[in-house]
């Protein structure tokens, strides 16, 4: 007992301790981080030159950030059930929950468990356990900008402050300047307020999801036209990126969802996957992910004005990658690395400068934030924080990775990685299409197939593969690998709740 309590009546002890408590809390509260979490619409990693040197893409903002903060290699979304890959991606990040654990409608109800409720997996208030609801209780101005639809509306609604549209066009006020704008009203009002909340704020794109129409100065550097005629080709330019070294004219098998938008009605491709379309688009995106990195420097600008950009934690990602040619495919509904991995750099007080495999899913961003902001997270966050990895203490935080995507037919495309080997497989169109696919990715890192070797994809992209960049699931030297890969793959699915089984799981 101290000396304070020895002279106070139980009744003031009481009233004092709630006031020494009440005044602790304001103390770590003023001390917390601002936290600023920037999300790309459709980005692949690779067309950062941070992943891929040989990329054209300029983004001069990101690279200043991804040199003073930590890059990921082992960045990846968990999938999707729906051919809007970002709605299941978006309601991760802002639960912080596991694919199978985020939407009643992924579970069909032939498959729930024999007599389960329908809120198995899903709890009823979750909106009041995501990202902006957590921070709100924990005394920050949450600030939130992004398109609209696709997401999880009654998460977004938690945000106090709260600009969404879709911003896909080609001047300030229709592209990302707009997104932007919103950011540094907000922050124009705090330093006007002299607020001293700490702030979390959610500054999303709507670019570069198609339709990438770029600023003019932006497309004319990288050689692009917003081609709108469906009879005809855009014209090659020499100021255009190549083609990606993993580009197919067409995949070798159907990727299993008949009609998708995404592989047939995007404009200015359509279902073309020639050389001069796919520059062409690849142009258009590199136009619009440049302005997002000019738009992101604004913001960063301001902050720095503020005095506020020491103390922040700045997030870059997006919600999934895409594919734009690369193995014959154009949308995000598929789980090639170029799809299924995300761009992910952080820069904070304490992160470490340099690169790190991390293996963290974009779910676990909601742990990890609430961890560097000293909050406890609610029980219904599965994240893993990744702390220890942004401070050098751990390269990894996860040993296995799971991915799925089943928005077309059933059961759709699985995935599982455990360090350098991969296994995908796919059973799609009633049986159709069973297809194994077994990657080393550190032989083989653009998991490039037999069709890659063709002299006319060689003579394309300017590259040309290895004997040993196949697909080795039907090699008999990796018989073991093989067997061991698709166990783990059942484990996940098991583990995770995944409801589908594939043909050769049901024995």
């Amino acid at each position: 007992m101290s000396i304070l309590e020895l002279r106070l009546p139980r009744k003031k002890i009481l009233i004092t301790s709630v006031l020494l408590v009440f005044c602790a809390n304001l103390l770590s509260a003023a001390d917390r981080p601002n936290i600023l979490f920037i999300l790309a619409d459709d980005q692949s990693p690779f067309d950062l030159k941070m992943y891929d040197p040989d990329s054209k893409l300029e983004t001069p903002v990101l690279a200043k950030l991804a040199s003073e903060g930590m890059v990921f290699d082992g960045a990846y979304h968990m999938g999707s059930w729906s051919g809007a890959v970002c709605t299941p991606s978006r309601h991760m990040i802002m639960s912080g929950r596991t694919l199978w654990h985020i939407s009643n409608r992924s579970i069909p109800k032939r498959l729930r468990k024999k007599g389960a409720p329908t809120s198995t997996f899903v709890p009823a208030d979750l909106p009041e356990q995501t990202m902006a609801a957590i921070f709100n209780r924990a005394g920050y101005d949450t600030m939130r900008t992004c398109k609209r639809g696709n997401s999880f509306e009654g998460a977004n609604k938690k945000f106090t402050v709260r600009h969404d549209s879709t911003k896909r066009g080609g001047t300030e006020q229709t592209g990302s300047a707009w997104h932007a704008d919103q950011v540094l009203s907000f922050l124009n009002a705090r330093e006007k307020s002299k607020d001293a909340d700490p702030f979390l704020i959610y500054f999303g794109f709507s670019h570069p999801h198609d339709p990438r129409t770029g600023e003019d100065g932006l497309l004319a550097k990288y050689g692009a036209v917003n081609h709108k005629d469906k009879k005809s080709l855009p014209p090659l330019n020499q100021k255009q990126p190549q083609l990606p070294f993993n580009y197919l004219p067409a995949h070798p098998f159907h990727h299993g969802h008949p009609g998708l938008r995404d592989e047939v009605r995007v404009q200015g491709v359509w279902e073309n996957r020639d050389e001069a379309t796919i520059r062409n688009e690849i142009g258009r995106e590199f136009a619009c992910s440049e302005n997002i990195d000019i738009q992101i420097g604004r913001v960063l600008k301001k902050l720095e004005a503020m005095g506020e950009l020491k103390n922040t934690y700045i997030f870059y990602t997006a919600d999934h990658g895409m594919a734009i040619g690369r193995h014959g495919l154009q949308g995000k509904q598929n789980l090639y690395e170029h799809t299924w991995r995300v761009p992910f750099i952080v820069k904070g007080p304490g992160v470490k400068k340099g690169r790190t495999q991390g293996n963290i899913y974009l779910l676990d961003v909601l742990g990890t934030i609430c961890d560097l902001a000293g909050i406890k997270p609610p029980k219904t966050v599965e994240s893993k924080s990744f702390r220890s990895v942004l401070e050098g203490k751990q390269q990894t935080i996860r040993e296995v990775l799971y991915g799925a995507y089943c928005g077309g037919t059933k059961p759709g495309m699985r995935s599982v990685r455990k360090g350098d080997w991969k296994l995908i497989k796919y059973d799609v169109l009633d049986g159709k299409v069973r297809e194994t696919q077994l990657f080393n990715l550190k032989d083989n890192p653009g998991e490039l197939l037999k069709e890659h070797h063709a002299d006319a994809v060689i003579k394309l992209n300017g590259n040309t593969p290895k004997a040993h960049q196949l697909n080795l699931a039907s090699d008999p030297k990796y018989k073991e690998k093989l067997a061991e890969m698709e166990a783990l793959l059942l484990s996940e699915m098991k583990r995770l709740h995944d409801p589908y089984r594939f043909w050769d799981q049901l024995k």
